[in-house]
């Protein structure tokens, strides 16, 4: 038979397998051999299948009647399937299922490999024993190492004077040696009088240690954190994970503070389908320092952006999000988000289980995050959803807590929205062509704990004809109707005289009138062949009549229609390329588009209004602003978006903002960003991630007040990645508090720490629709 050379792992290059063949012995064992030999699901068991032969090669290979066993001695290899044992001397005894093999032994399961002096194997227990040996686990990338390696179990092993590292050189970057190694894969490890090595230095030690045995989810501490800042001093967070089961998780943590004290708090996750899944997180901090306004109370623990004391030491944050698939394809979902106080998600913006890295989770795992890290009011929610192909359904319950009105005041006016129902149609068809109608509706309570309350239906169809003459020019007209019907359970606020229903009768109309010019040329630049170049102008009139509403009640910005008289109109802009490189299945082969890339390169509108009524009215300024924006994405590695206000009487840029992103194939990434109002504000910002090396990343933030010239946030931060273990350092300096953050990871025992978080453009432009690919 054939047989491969072994290729053994970098840490195994120095041993060469020498298969020279002199003899060779075909047996076909008929008895049953065991499943398991020195396995875990990937060191699998020895004859899974039993009809199937084993083969027995050697320089010279002999049986012994007397002990009913073979001996094998030379280069001896015993093989089947994907198991392969090498050895000088292999002595196998098929009646007690065991086996002695000596000298330079190597055994091959899959891709795990075990090696050592000498080794005594049980096949019908699935035990054995290697002497001066190295297992090593090649999923988890495991290598342990010990005088006397035992299995002990289907997936346990024992060890003496062991260690266990992830790291292919040797001597590994990393390692954990001690006395007495027990692990369980699939499952987590304990090590007594347990020293980490850097290399060949001891950096710690510890009487006991537990560490989880795979990548992925399992249960064990985590490892640590630390940081030094100005407002919390040296800090220590310690999170233990918890793999519940396959679908759920839990993540238990303790962060000291010297100068704070000590924040708990857990998170729970759960999965049940690709929909339904939910987090639950929870912080509580007994803070030992207070902001009530005594001595420098204010300026040492609280914040500038506002006048409010933060009296209260007991601090939590509580947040939530659940997305749930219901009966009669409803989803639901739950959004909680209720903190203590105003200033907390200021003060604990950064690290594990701080805003911004709960904020970034949220958005990635449910698509929608948290309210502003410095909004007070949060935003909590329980939403029912239906969709259809052409209506939506949407029931909702809205809580604002205004946190600071919540401790601070026996008054609350906040606006609720209990409940909150929309029923929605998109635009479809009337009876007969070219009639087209769309509609939204929606059933508000408003309640208060303190103020007016009251019940609105609020009902507005629209109703449009889209004409076409020739192809040319588009003009679509469109009128509206709206019936808003008033029922106040509550008159507080309001007149007392008032009635409690009350109504509101609405109309508007507009046309649009809008064209689109193209010309596609030839270019052969980058890989592009065709650029299309589209021009389209629009201009809309849109009349709302003057309709008295004062003696309406006023909860939102709905029961004031503002009467218009206004013409406005637009120019945009695009510029689409076209790209060879599609991939194309069978089935489309003949369709030349799938053969091509497509995809928009610049966006470019500008738009202005002209307010009849003002000029009726003599108003001095019946122009608005002229405002333009930018999206220019000529590369996957280059974006910017710019926008830009323009007084026309003032002949002024009353506000513009711009921001870039740059990459590479490396993974560098450059952002930049100015914004500029007026006589108001103007600050710049940018974040910066360098590839030094494939191991060494530099990253650093800036972002400055250009107005008062002073530094709003600073950062700069170094991390290195290698085969088995990363580390991450950062210094921030803001302008309440600077601080030192640290994190360490050993590849196969877990992490904790403060990644990188900046900011980036997303693509502005979806897939391009079937016209453009047709006319490129």
């Amino acid at each position: 038979m054939t047989l491969k050379r072994f290729e053994p792992p970098p840490m195994f290059s120095r041993i060469k397998v020498f298969l020279g063949v002199r003899l060779s012995l075909f047996l076909i064992f008929t008895f049953v051999i065991p499943t398991g030999v020195w396995a875990q699901s990937r060191l699998e068991g020895f004859d899974e299948e039993p009809d199937k032969p084993w083969h027995l090669e050697a320089d010279e290979i002999s049986y012994d009647d007397n002990v009913h066993q073979y001996l094998a001695r030379g280069n001896v290899t015993l093989s089947k399937e994907d198991k392969k044992l090498t050895a000088d001397f292999v002595r196998f005894d098929h009646r007690a299922m065991k086996a002695l093999a000596m000298g330079n032994v190597i055994m091959i399961v899959g891709n795990d490999i075990l090696i050592g002096n000498s080794m005594e194997m049980d096949l019908d227990a699935e035990t054995g024993t290697i002497y001066q040996g190295t297992i090593f686990l090649k999923e988890q990338n495991y290598y342990f190492k010990g005088d006397k390696l035992q299995k002990i179990g289907k997936d346990s092993y024992a060890a003496e004077k062991a260690s266990i590292s992830t790291c292919d050189n040797e001597p590994p970057a990393w390692k954990i040696t001690g006395r007495n190694l027990k692990v369980t894969l699939e499952g987590y490890g304990t090590v007594t009088h347990a020293s980490v090595w850097a290399k060949r230095v001891p950096v710690a030690y510890t009487p006991y240690f537990v560490f989880p045995t795979k990548r992925n989810r399992q249960t064990g501490f985590l490892f640590p954190g630390f940081e030094n800042s100005d407002r919390r001093g040296i800090g220590f967070n310690q999170p233990f994970f918890w793999a519940i089961s396959d679908n759920q998780d839990a993540t238990f943590y303790l962060n000291y503070m010297d100068k704070r004290g000590v924040k708990s708090g857990g998170e729970y996750r759960y999965v049940l389908d690709n929909f339904s899944k939910g987090t639950v997180m929870f912080d509580f901090l007994d803070d030992d320092m207070v902001d009530d306004g005594v001595g420098n109370n204010s300026e040492d623990w609280g914040f500038t952006d506002d006048n409010v004391l933060r009296p209260n030491t007991n601090r939590y944050w509580f947040r939530t999000k659940v997305n749930q698939q219901l009966p009669f394809e409803v989803k639901g979902r739950l959004d909680l988000d209720i903190v203590s106080d105003q200033d907390y998600l200021l003060e604990f913006k950064e690290g594990y289980s701080g805003y911004t890295r709960t904020n970034a989770y949220f958005e990635d795992a449910f698509g929608r995050g948290l309210d502003d890290d410095n909004n007070a009011t949060r935003k909590n929610s329980l939403n029912f959803n239906r969709r259809w192909s052409e209506y939506s359904l949407n029931m909702e319950a809205l809580w604002f807590d205004d946190v600071v009105l919540r401790r601070q005041s026996d008054i609350d006016p906040t606006l609720q929205k209990l409940p909150f129902i929309e029923f929605t149609g998109s635009r479809q068809k009337l009876f007969f062509d070219p009639l087209y109608f769309n509609f939204e509706s929606e059933y508000v309570y408003f309640y208060r704990q303190d103020g007016q309350t009251g019940n609105r239906l609020d009902l507005h169809p629209r109703f449009f004809l889209p004409l076409r003459l020739k192809n040319y020019l588009s003009v679509e007209p469109s009128m509206s109707v709206r019936e808003t019907l008033y029922y106040l359970d509550s008159l507080e606020g309001f007149r007392q005289d008032a009635d409690r229903f009350d109504s509101r009768e609405l109309w508007d109309a507009e046309i649009e009138f809008f064209t689109e010019v193209f010309n596609v040329f030839k270019v052969n630049a980058m890989g592009v062949d065709r650029v299309k170049h589209s021009i389209r102008p629009k201009l809309t009139y849109s009349y709302t009549p003057d309709i008295d509403q004062d003696d309406l009640p006023s909860f939102d910005d709905k029961d004031r229609v503002a009467k218009g008289n206004v013409l406005t109109y637009s120019l945009t802009q695009w510029f689409t390329s076209r790209k060879k490189g599609g991939k194309a299945s069978e089935k489309d082969q003949e369709d030349d588009r799938s053969q091509y890339n497509y995809s928009q390169l610049l966006r470019f509108n500008l738009e202005n209004s002209y307010d009849i009524n003002k000029k009726l009215d003599d108003a001095p300024r019946p122009f608005s602003d002229v405002t333009a924006t930018l999206d220019f994405v000529p590369h996957r590695y280059f974006s910017l978006y710019g926008d830009a206000i323009y007084n026309p009487y003032d002949h002024k840029m009353t506000g513009q903002n711009i921001a870039a992103t740059i990459r590479d194939h490396r993974g560098d990434r450059l952002f930049v960003e100015h914004r500029w109002t007026r006589d108001s504000s103007e600050s710049i910002y940018f974040d910066v991630l360098v590839k030094v090396t494939d191991e060494l990343n530099l990253n650093g933030g800036y972002e400055q007040n250009l107005l008062t010239k002073k530094r709003i946030h600073s950062s700069a931060g170094v991390s290195y990645v290698a085969q088995c273990w990363s580390a991450d350092m950062r210094y921030v300096d803001e302008v309440t508090d600077k601080r030192f953050e640290f994190s360490i990871s050993l590849y196969g025992l877990g992490r904790i720490g403060h990644g990188f978080f900046g900011r980036a453009l997303e693509n502005p432009f979806s897939t391009l629709n079937e016209t453009d690919q047709n006319l490129l």
